[in-house]
């Protein structure tokens, strides 16, 4: 048996007094993160050092006890939102003092150093979470939340597995709620034996090494000329003026939208490449510097700047990172795997002789190899390659584990 955590998105259905009261949490939320944020950025300066969970609960306490009354309203939220606040902000210090000790020690480089917890902007965080004293009725399509009481959701799925945490969130205007549960399920064999490589791009989203492609969706292109307007008609506008915030929530909607159609691709592949095959070998993308700006400086201004632009929004309205991340889950649901390899020369590789070339890849859909004449597609040539190398790992690790196993002495009972 193995336990499973696994979440389910429902929207809410709250009137207006109640929408009124979640705005309220969320920004109370937000206030206790960026004061006790400023608190430890005051003590890590001073002292190098930074304060517990327990001192900042006992900081929280005085604020909401507060003689001037400047702060007692904190007392309207539920207390467990506001310390799940501090929680998410200890967690945070911890992994970034965690990644400075690595860097001292050599373990990672620079570029790999988590940063320091950020203050959050009023209308890109809005939510708060109940990490317990929640109760969920499927059959009546309604959830129990402190301070809220029973509100309506549109249930679309049977949520399994008993309650662990629900967090209420604002996405375009509606509010949705995201309830994660964890229950036990049997070891999972998967019910098939094939292993795959898969190669992402722009032209394709994914090519399988078996001949098997996805095209991209494109969400971003085909909303972007309703984004442009969209944004045209908020840029005309006084700005925090009301007609302002209304176009700015119609903008929002649209982002939503696009979000929402390239997410649900996404699903629909995954599920389908995770279902038929038991091992997926993919590349290991860096996908912030594949879609970094070209356009340089002053001192040293970049080329082509235009047409490397429009290669970022086409790189980044895929979701490769977001492809990979549901494969992996939904593998290890499965009893898959996914294993990443590194991306260098998979596509300038010959998969029939082995030659390695730039002059293999001439154009961005043909691969002809100089030394043998193997031509085939370019984006199936990486697929093949990414495949045989995430095997050729799998039989190292075997091959280490043997030999560890063979070194160790064997206990003989007397």
């Amino acid at each position: 048996m193995q336990v499973r955590l696994q979440a389910y998105r429902f929207e809410l259905r709250p009137d207006r007094k109640r929408r009124h009261q979640m705005l309220g949490f969320a920004g109370s939320c937000r206030f206790v993160f960026h004061r006790a944020l400023a608190l430890q950025k005051e003590l890590f300066e001073l002292s190098g050092a930074h304060a517990s969970y327990a001192d900042l609960c006992a900081v929280l306490v005085d604020w909401k006890q507060d003689k001037e009354k400047e702060t007692d309203w904190l007392n309207e939220a539920p207390s467990q939102v506001l310390q799940q606040s501090l929680k998410n902000l200890d967690a945070a210090w911890a992994r970034r003092l965690d990644s400075l000790q690595k860097l001292k020690q050599g373990r990672i480089n620079r570029a790999q150093l988590i940063g320091e917890p950020v203050f959050k902007k009023k209308e890109k965080h809005v939510s708060f979470r109940y990490p317990q004293g929640t109760c969920l009725e499927q059959n009546n399509n309604r959830i129990w939340l402190p301070k809220l009481g029973w509100m309506r959701y549109r249930n679309s799925r049977e949520v399994l597995g008993a309650v662990k945490n629900v967090t209420v969130s604002l996405a375009g205007g509606r509010w949705m709620v995201s309830i994660q549960t964890e229950r036990e399920v049997e070891a999972p064999v998967h019910r098939s034996a094939t292993a795959v490589g898969i190669d992402m791009g722009v032209v394709r989203l994914a090519t399988l090494s078996d001949g098997t492609f996805y095209g991209p969706r494109n969400s971003f292109r085909q909303h972007q000329a309703g984004l442009r307007k969209a944004q045209q008609s908020m840029s005309r506008k006084e700005k925090f003026s009301q007609n302002w915030k209304r176009a700015k929530a119609r903008l929002a909607c649209l982002h939503i939208r696009v979000a929402n159609a390239r997410r649900d691709y996404l699903h629909k592949a995954s599920t389908a490449i995770s279902k038929n095959h038991a091992i997926v070998c993919v590349e290991d993308l860096r996908v912030s510097n594949m879609s970094s700006s070209a356009a340089g400086s002053m001192q040293s201004p970049g080329s082509k700047v235009r047409a490397k632009s429009g290669l970022n929004r086409s790189i980044l309205d895929q979701g490769w990172a977001e492809l990979r991340h549901q494969l992996e889950y939904k593998l290890a649901w499965n009893g898959g795997r996914l294993i990443a390899v590194p991306a260098i020369n998979t596509s300038r590789t010959c998969p029939e002789c082995g030659c390695t070339g730039q002059g293999n890849r001439k154009t961005q859909a043909r691969f002809c190899c100089v030394e043998c004449g193997y031509v085939a597609n370019a984006d199936l040539v990486a697929a093949i390659n990414v495949g045989r190398a995430g095997l050729a790992r799998i039989a190292c690790e075997v091959n280490d584990a043997v030999s560890r196993q063979q070194q160790e002495p064997t206990s003989v009972a007397a």
